[in-house]
């Protein structure tokens, strides 16, 4: 069995080398080396050959006849190819011989052909280098002529279109080369000039703003007739300007340079705008190169940033700028300036700026310049440069708001100014009026003419029948400081209007903000300078008596100043909302201050002429002459009938306080001086001495130095020192132990305690 499969491996083996390239015989030969049988593979090899040899042997002598027939063929060919030869190379010959000269006329029409095939690639080519070297020379003088713009058209032009069609040649390689460099050159003096510009229109920014917000401050001065624009195209006109300027030469704007305009050899009086003023072409031409550049990107990006640098720059206030209102006014200028301009390429390019991006400058300008102006406003003690700034600001914002921006929170900021402008106007009133005070004589006011009368009148709403009646010459009951204090608080209503005025505020705003102010006014300042004028040192009765008068008047004068204030704000006073003057408490507070300084100054003096009381408290009793009173209580008695002589013109009640005020303090001292524990004895004489005191006290008070009281009700000042008084000088113990603590009383107004530390004495 192993015998059959080594025999068919063998077979399989010799097929194979015989169907395989030789070059892939090696690995079939190696199988055979690699088994045990290979002396018997080597055998069937051999039987292989063998019969591979007969067959060929077969196929010889089957085939031999007909080789030897070709080869007998074959040698008779021969010599008619000799003899074909022969008459070839003959023919050959007579060919030649008869071509000469045909070939040189060949030859002739060659270069001819050639030549004229040159000529014609020439002119092709030359027809296709000339509008290059045409396109290069137009190029450069365009670049000569600075206009970059067309330049750069043309550079496109022969780049894209021209030098392609021109072929390779060096002069077009050179030109190729210097393409990079000449747009480079291009961007490059664009951008410079862009800077330029830039940095042109912030130096004239201040002239670009004063000249827009002097044409806002014109248009607000036209009448309700539609006119046009002073000085200024329309936006559209400058859009279509941008749009379409620069005709053939493909540019969009002129190709002047930047910077600012010479207007004013202008013979007409129109205020120019900023178009006029400003050469916006370094910006449209810039916009346009790099548009055309594919860098448009790039360049929208640098001038957007350069423009938020300079409106950081715009909006930085100088450090003094709060001591003029040149100072603000250039502030403003600028920043007007900065926005006009930017409005401007708004609304003349396409994209260059958005409204997003003009409303994030507008934003990130107003939180600026508002914390700008609460800073140095803060400075500002002067209410006319506060006037004067708020006016200005006003203008401000309807300029800007003539350009769309919206200006709300400039108004609220000045809302909030006013609150500093009334404080600014309370101290400066506060001065006033304490000159007002420190300058008055505090005496009625003389009067010898109708013209002097008429004019104090037309200062102050004094309505009195009976002065009217008296002849001249006559004197008014209020002093100067009346008519002056109350011309002040008209002033004052006059200066707080003018904040209110272009403000946008209704009527009821104006009027309510008025009269809260004037309250303040009333309330704070003018009550401090009365108090002031009260309480300071050295100031006499006849002073305090005319405060009084003065207050009086002012008071009764209130309700004219609430119609003064609604004739100018025309809101009636007794609208619903309406806020009441506190003026009317003011005086009354003002005028109980000075009756109350009265009454203390009064009784400070009756001390003083206590003071000089010498009493003998062991003077023996008197004998059967009655007892004068003492010096110091006459010149007491004296100096209080002087003084109410003065209070004639005080309110009785006023005058009867201060009276009553006036003796029971001299019965109140009398009675201390007797109970003072350092007088330790008392004779009967001394009593007899007080008890004459008291009876010039009694006789001043039935007098009636003040009208007004009834009966003798002065006298009950006095009632419990007469009592205590009685009852010792006339040693009248028995009736007043008998009828202690029943209401019919003698000597019900004596006090036991009194009594008895006065006994003991």
């Amino acid at each position: 069995m192993a015998s059959v499969e080594t025999a068919a491996e063998h077979e399989r083996i010799l097929r194979e080398i015989e169907s395989t390239d030789t070059n892939c015989i090696g690995p079939t030969l190696r199988s055979v080396y690699d088994g045990q049988e290979h002396g018997l593979f080597m055998e069937k090899l051999d039987v292989r050959i063998r019969n591979h040899d007969r067959e060929i042997e077969k196929m010889c002598n089957h085939h031999f006849q007909g080789f030897v027939d070709s080869i007998t063929e074959l040698l008779k060919v021969r010599g008619e190819a000799q003899k074909l030869k022969s008459q070839v190379t003959e023919t050959n010959g007579r060919l030649q011989d008869d071509g000469k000269e045909l070939m040189g006329s060949m030859e002739e029409l060659q270069k001819c052909r050639v030549q004229q095939r040159n000529i014609a690639s020439t002119i092709d080519k030359l027809s296709h280098c000339l509008p290059v070297l045409e396109m290069y020379s137009r190029l450069q003088e365009q670049m000569r002529a600075k206009r970059y713009y067309p330049a750069l058209r043309t550079l496109e032009l022969l780049e894209h279109t021209c030098l392609p069609r021109a072929g390779q040649y060096r002069f077009c390689s050179i030109m190729a080369e210097n393409i990079p460099m000449l747009r480079t050159q291009i961007r490059d003096t664009a951008m410079t000039q862009l800077r330029d510009f830039l940095e042109s229109i912030r130096k004239h920014s201040d002239k670009i703003g004063e000249t827009a917000i002097r044409q806002a401050q014109m248009q607000r001065s036209l009448d309700t007739q539609p006119r046009a624009p002073i000085g200024r195209r329309s936006r559209k006109e400058a859009a279509a300007a941008a749009a379409d300027g620069g005709g053939q030469r493909g540019s969009p704007v002129s190709e002047q340079d930047s910077g600012i305009l010479d207007v004013e050899d202008e013979e007409d009086d129109e205020v120019p705008g900023a178009q006029d003023l400003v050469d916006f072409s370094p910006v449209y031409r810039c916009l346009h190169i790099y548009t055309v550049l594919g860098l448009r990107d790039v360049f929208e990006n640098y001038y957007r940033k350069q423009r938020r640098k300079q409106a950081r720059l715009v909006l930085q206030p100088h450090s003094n700028m709060h001591e003029t209102l040149e100072g603000y006014r250039r502030y403003f200028n600028q920043i007007v300036g900065f926005f006009v301009v930017e409005d401007h390429v708004l609304h003349t390019t396409q994209g260059l700026v958005n409204r997003a991006y003009v409303e994030e400058l507008w934003e990130l300008a107003l939180s600026k310049l508002i914390a700008a102006l609460r800073t140095h406003s803060s400075y500002c003690d002067n209410p006319d440069l506060v006037l004067d700034l708020k006016n200005l600001i006003v203008l401000f914002a309807d300029t800007l708001q003539g350009y769309g921006f919206p200006v709300s929170q400039l108004f609220d900021m000045l809302l909030e100014m006013r609150e500093q402008y009334g404080e600014i106007l309370l101290k400066r009133w506060n001065v006033t009026f304490r000159q007002v005070l420190d300058q008055d004589n505090f005496s009625p006011i003389p009067v010898s003419t109708e013209e002097e009368y008429k004019h104090y009148t037309a200062q102050f709403p004094l309505q009195d029948p009976e002065l009217d009646k008296l002849p001249f010459p006559k004197k008014l009951p209020f002093s100067e400081f009346v008519p002056k204090v109350y011309c002040q608080l008209k002033e004052f209503i006059y200066a707080c209007l003018k904040y209110s005025e272009d403000l946008h505020l209704s009527s009821t705003e104006v009027d309510d903000m008025i009269r809260k102010s004037t309250n303040l006014l009333l309330t704070r300042t003018l009550s401090h300078c009365l108090q002031y004028a009260i309480k300071k040192k050295n100031v006499g009765l006849a002073e305090l008596v005319q405060v009084i008068i003065n207050t009086t008047h002012l008071e009764q004068s209130c309700h004219f100043l609430e119609e003064f204030i609604s004739n100018i704000t025309n809101v009636p006073p007794d609208s619903a909302n309406a806020t009441k003057l506190y003026g009317t408490s003011t005086f009354k507070d003002a005028r109980h201050a000075a009756e109350a300084e009265i009454y203390t100054n009064l009784n400070a003096k009756i001390d003083q002429f206590l003071q000089l009381a010498n009493y003998d408290w062991m003077a023996a009793a008197p004998g059967g002459g009655a007892l004068e009173a003492s010096d110091y209580l006459v010149d007491l008695i004296a100096f209080l009938k002087s003084t109410f002589s003065v209070f004639t013109n005080l309110p009785g009640k006023v005058a009867q306080t201060a009276c009553m005020s006036a003796c029971k303090h001299i019965s109140t001292s009398l009675t201390e001086l007797l109970l003072d524990p350092e007088v330790r004895q008392i004779s009967i004489g001394a009593l007899h001495q007080l008890n004459a005191d008291v009876q010039e006290c009694e006789g001043f008070a039935r007098a009636g130095p003040v009208a007004g009281f009834q009966g003798d009700t002065l006298l009950l000042a006095f009632s419990d020192l007469r009592q205590l008084l009685e009852l010792f000088t006339q040693w009248d113990w028995s009736a007043y132990l008998a009828d202690y603590g029943k209401p019919s009383c003698k000597y019900l107004r004596v006090n036991p305690h009194t009594a008895l530390v006065l006994l003991e004495k």
